[in-house]
């Protein structure tokens, strides 16, 4: 059986980025996620996605450290994201720095920005979800209407142009409403790549073909559909991984992979993330399959406060945006 460790997707800038990546999200103890890379890159890894408000980035750097002191792999060979949070939107490149000395790299090799919105934090990027006297995000800039998130992505462009710590950039939570504005302003650089939660219960197949049109890659978080993992549990998971003689979580990944779309699986459980590397061959049909789920029971896992307004369907909480047909 074919190994998800050994696939890859074509950027729009000609560059490849790993199908199969590592999310770095603590599910604890942030220095648990140390031991996560390491066995995530023995195990043959080579994409591994962070960000500065994960607060893990200092792990990953020890991690790496102690794999290329070891000689297991050198810093060509791994594929490394990092992203920008709302609330450092003023200075992405401090935030890039931040992240570049926490991981003890020269460079990344992909940078997003992690929201299209921005969040009013100090010169440090603190706090990460700043509240106003109501206990409501305090933004800079109005979350439906505004539009400074497209001056974040310009610098993101100058980043990319003017200095050598970025190898490709791109965006991440971005609806086709903010897409809509976005690229038609971009002054040179088309995003890469649009990471957005997505797995059989979230059909967002309109979403996945405006990226596609615009020769974005989708890269897809919580493929098992976060906590409690209940992507895992649905019947046509539990069948086609008895099938294929694999675990339910490669049936998740298979089916991003297949569809020529980017997974970021994550777990504190090291077993798992070495075991979880075959990559069933679904057919078109399974495929399929896997879709209509979501589209008769659509259930979107992730919806953090500051994807309000956006234009997301199925975020729960999200009164700002407009409705959907």
């Amino acid at each position: 059986m074919k190994l998800a460790t050994e696939v890859d997707i074509e950027l729009n800038n000609g560059k490849k980025i790993p199908a199969l990546g590592l999310g770095t999200v603590a599910s604890d103890d942030p220095k648990d996620v140390k031991d996560q890379v390491i066995t995530a890159v023995k195990a043959g890894y080579r994409h591994i996605d962070t960000a500065w408000f994960y607060g893990t980035e200092k792990y990953i750097g020890e991690a790496l450290k102690e794999l290329f002191d070891e000689g297991v792999v050198k810093r060509d060979d791994l594929f490394i994201t990092t992203k920008v949070w709302p609330s450092f939107y003023h200075s992405p490149e401090k935030s890039l720095d931040q992240s570049l000395s926490d991981l003890g790299l020269d460079y990344v090799d992909l940078f997003l920005q992690h929201w299209p919105v921005c969040l009013h934090g100090d010169e440090n990027g603190l706090p990460k979800a700043p509240k106003d006297a109501n206990g409501n995000l305090e933004y800079d800039d109005d979350p439906v209407t505004g539009t400074k998130f497209i001056d974040v992505y310009h610098t993101l462009e100058d980043i990319l142009d003017n200095t050598s710590k970025v190898k490709a950039i791109g965006v991440s939570n971005y609806s086709i409403p903010k897409l809509r504005e976005l690229l038609p302003k971009v002054k040179k650089h088309i995003p890469v790549v649009n990471q957005i939660e997505y797995h059989p219960h979230l059909p967002q197949q309109d979403l996945v073909d405006f990226c596609e049109k615009n020769k974005i890659v989708v890269s897809c978080y919580s493929p098992v559909g976060s906590g409690g993992a209940p992507v895992l549990k649905i019947p046509l998971v539990k069948e086609l991984a008895k099938k294929y003689d694999v675990t339910e979580n490669e049936i998740a990944n298979a089916y991003n992979i297949l569809n020529n779309r980017v997974t970021l699986p994550r777990s504190s459980n090291l077993e798992r993330i070495k075991t979880i590397i075959r990559l069933p061959p679904l057919t078109k049909e399974e495929l399929d399959e896997l879709y209509q789920v979501g589209v008769n029971d659509p259930h979107r896992y992730i919806c953090d406060p500051w994807g309000y307004g956006l234009g997301f369907k199925w975020w729960t909480g999200d009164t700002l945006s407009k409705e959907f047909d």
